[in-house]
Protein backbone atom coordinates (compact mmCIF):
# COMPACT_ATOMS: atom_id res chain seq x y z
CA UNK A 1 0.00 0.00 0.00
CA UNK A 2 1.18 3.25 -0.83
CA UNK A 3 0.92 6.32 1.22
CA UNK A 4 -2.16 8.00 1.26
CA UNK A 5 -3.04 11.94 0.27
CA UNK A 6 -5.14 13.89 1.86
CA UNK A 7 -9.11 12.46 0.36
CA UNK A 8 -9.72 15.89 -0.67
CA UNK A 9 -6.76 15.76 -3.00
CA UNK A 10 -7.10 15.56 -6.36
CA UNK A 11 -7.40 11.62 -7.93
CA UNK A 12 -5.69 12.29 -11.13
CA UNK A 13 -2.80 14.31 -10.45
CA UNK A 14 -0.77 14.69 -14.16
CA UNK A 15 0.88 11.20 -13.10
CA UNK A 16 -1.95 9.23 -12.45
CA UNK A 17 -4.45 11.06 -15.10
CA UNK A 18 -1.57 9.81 -17.67
CA UNK A 19 -2.24 6.65 -16.47
CA UNK A 20 -5.72 6.18 -16.77
CA UNK A 21 -5.46 7.92 -20.70
CA UNK A 22 -3.04 4.95 -21.18
CA UNK A 23 -5.44 2.64 -20.02
CA UNK A 24 -7.72 3.85 -21.86
CA UNK A 25 -6.34 2.77 -24.90
CA UNK A 26 -7.08 -0.80 -23.52
CA UNK A 27 -10.54 0.09 -22.89
CA UNK A 28 -13.81 -0.06 -25.30
CA UNK A 29 -15.47 2.95 -23.28
CA UNK A 30 -14.42 5.59 -20.56
CA UNK A 31 -17.15 3.52 -18.39
CA UNK A 32 -14.93 0.50 -18.83
CA UNK A 33 -12.31 2.85 -16.76
CA UNK A 34 -14.14 2.71 -14.24
CA UNK A 35 -12.91 -0.44 -11.51
CA UNK A 36 -9.14 0.90 -12.46
CA UNK A 37 -10.04 4.81 -11.74
CA UNK A 38 -11.27 3.48 -8.49
CA UNK A 39 -8.14 1.60 -7.85
CA UNK A 40 -6.43 4.39 -8.15
CA UNK A 41 -8.60 7.15 -5.86
CA UNK A 42 -8.10 4.18 -3.04
CA UNK A 43 -4.19 3.70 -3.59
CA UNK A 44 -3.88 8.00 -3.51
CA UNK A 45 -6.41 7.93 -0.48
CA UNK A 46 -6.47 4.96 1.50
CA UNK A 47 -10.02 4.58 0.90
CA UNK A 48 -12.78 6.41 -1.74
CA UNK A 49 -14.20 9.61 -0.50
CA UNK A 50 -17.40 11.29 -1.82
CA UNK A 51 -14.88 14.02 -3.11
CA UNK A 52 -13.02 11.24 -5.16
CA UNK A 53 -16.21 9.63 -6.22
CA UNK A 54 -17.46 13.25 -7.81
CA UNK A 55 -14.05 13.83 -9.30
CA UNK A 56 -13.81 9.95 -10.82
CA UNK A 57 -18.14 10.61 -12.45
CA UNK A 58 -16.44 14.04 -13.83
CA UNK A 59 -13.68 12.53 -15.54
CA UNK A 60 -15.38 9.13 -16.69
CA UNK A 61 -18.32 11.49 -17.83
CA UNK A 62 -20.53 8.97 -15.52
CA UNK A 63 -22.80 9.76 -12.47
CA UNK A 64 -21.97 10.14 -9.19
CA UNK A 65 -24.83 7.81 -7.83
CA UNK A 66 -23.51 5.54 -11.01
CA UNK A 67 -19.68 5.09 -9.61
CA UNK A 68 -21.29 4.32 -6.07
CA UNK A 69 -23.32 2.35 -6.94
CA UNK A 70 -20.22 0.45 -8.25
CA UNK A 71 -18.43 1.38 -5.38
CA UNK A 72 -20.90 -0.10 -2.98
CA UNK A 73 -20.96 -3.59 -4.88
CA UNK A 74 -17.48 -4.24 -4.69
CA UNK A 75 -15.97 -5.30 -1.38
CA UNK A 76 -12.61 -4.36 -2.12
CA UNK A 77 -13.46 -0.89 -2.00
CA UNK A 78 -13.05 1.25 1.11
CA UNK A 79 -15.69 3.73 1.55
CA UNK A 80 -14.64 5.09 4.95
CA UNK A 81 -10.74 5.67 6.19
CA UNK A 82 -8.80 2.39 7.09
CA UNK A 83 -5.75 1.65 8.57
CA UNK A 84 -2.01 1.75 6.71
CA UNK A 85 -2.58 -2.14 6.60
CA UNK A 86 -5.85 -3.76 6.02
CA UNK A 87 -6.10 -7.24 6.97
CA UNK A 88 -8.78 -9.74 5.90
CA UNK A 89 -8.94 -12.83 7.88
CA UNK A 90 -11.04 -15.60 6.29
CA UNK A 91 -13.34 -17.00 8.42
CA UNK A 92 -15.67 -19.36 6.45
CA UNK A 93 -16.79 -22.31 7.76
CA UNK A 94 -12.93 -24.32 7.15
CA UNK A 95 -11.04 -21.60 8.32
CA UNK A 96 -13.41 -21.32 11.26
CA UNK A 97 -13.09 -25.26 12.11
CA UNK A 98 -8.95 -24.62 12.27
CA UNK A 99 -9.17 -21.83 14.51
CA UNK A 100 -9.82 -18.66 12.64
CA UNK A 101 -12.01 -16.87 15.47
CA UNK A 102 -8.75 -17.11 17.44
CA UNK A 103 -6.30 -15.73 14.98
CA UNK A 104 -9.55 -12.60 14.62
CA UNK A 105 -9.12 -12.34 18.37
CA UNK A 106 -5.52 -12.52 18.38
CA UNK A 107 -5.43 -9.81 15.14
CA UNK A 108 -7.80 -7.67 17.41
CA UNK A 109 -5.78 -7.75 20.37
CA UNK A 110 -2.36 -7.51 19.16
CA UNK A 111 -3.38 -4.45 16.79
CA UNK A 112 -5.45 -2.71 19.40
CA UNK A 113 -8.01 -2.35 16.89
CA UNK A 114 -10.75 -4.01 19.45
CA UNK A 115 -13.59 -4.23 17.43
CA UNK A 116 -13.55 -5.91 13.88
CA UNK A 117 -14.25 -2.97 10.98
CA UNK A 118 -12.85 -0.24 13.31
CA UNK A 119 -9.34 1.26 13.06
CA UNK A 120 -6.30 0.65 15.90
CA UNK A 121 -6.11 4.22 18.18
CA UNK A 122 -2.32 4.70 16.14
CA UNK A 123 -4.15 4.06 12.28
CA UNK A 124 -1.99 1.02 11.36
CA UNK A 125 -4.48 -1.37 11.05
CA UNK A 126 -7.86 -2.50 10.23
CA UNK A 127 -9.44 -5.85 10.94
CA UNK A 128 -12.04 -7.10 9.13
CA UNK A 129 -13.05 -11.02 8.47
CA UNK A 130 -14.03 -12.21 4.71
CA UNK A 131 -15.15 -15.00 3.05
CA UNK A 132 -12.88 -17.67 1.48
CA UNK A 133 -9.47 -16.45 0.34
CA UNK A 134 -9.18 -19.28 -1.57
CA UNK A 135 -6.83 -21.73 0.59
CA UNK A 136 -8.35 -24.46 2.48
CA UNK A 137 -5.49 -26.56 2.60
CA UNK A 138 -3.14 -23.61 4.48
CA UNK A 139 -5.63 -22.62 7.35
CA UNK A 140 -5.76 -19.53 8.18
CA UNK A 141 -4.93 -17.84 5.42
CA UNK A 142 -5.25 -13.65 5.46
CA UNK A 143 -4.31 -10.49 3.48
CA UNK A 144 -2.67 -7.51 4.99
CA UNK A 145 -2.66 -5.35 2.14
CA UNK A 146 -1.39 -7.18 -0.69
CA UNK A 147 0.65 -9.52 0.88
CA UNK A 148 -1.24 -13.43 1.32
CA UNK A 149 -0.21 -14.78 3.78
CA UNK A 150 -1.02 -18.80 5.21
CA UNK A 151 -1.25 -20.93 8.05
CA UNK A 152 -1.55 -17.73 10.09
CA UNK A 153 -1.91 -19.46 13.91
CA UNK A 154 -2.91 -17.22 17.09
CA UNK A 155 1.25 -17.92 18.25
CA UNK A 156 2.56 -16.25 14.76
CA UNK A 157 0.35 -13.23 14.99
CA UNK A 158 2.66 -10.81 17.71
CA UNK A 159 5.64 -11.45 15.09
CA UNK A 160 3.97 -11.21 12.00
CA UNK A 161 2.27 -7.56 12.82
CA UNK A 162 5.89 -6.34 13.62
CA UNK A 163 6.90 -6.49 9.56
CA UNK A 164 3.94 -3.83 9.32
CA UNK A 165 5.30 -0.47 10.88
Amino acid sequence: MTEHATPTEPVFTTERKARLEALATRYPTRQALLLPALWMAQQAHGWISPEAIEEIATELELTPAYVRGVLTFYTMYHTHPVGRHFIQVCTTSPCNMCGAEDVVAALLDHTGCGDLGATSPDGRFTVIEVECLGACAFVTPILINDDFIESVTPDTVADLLARYP
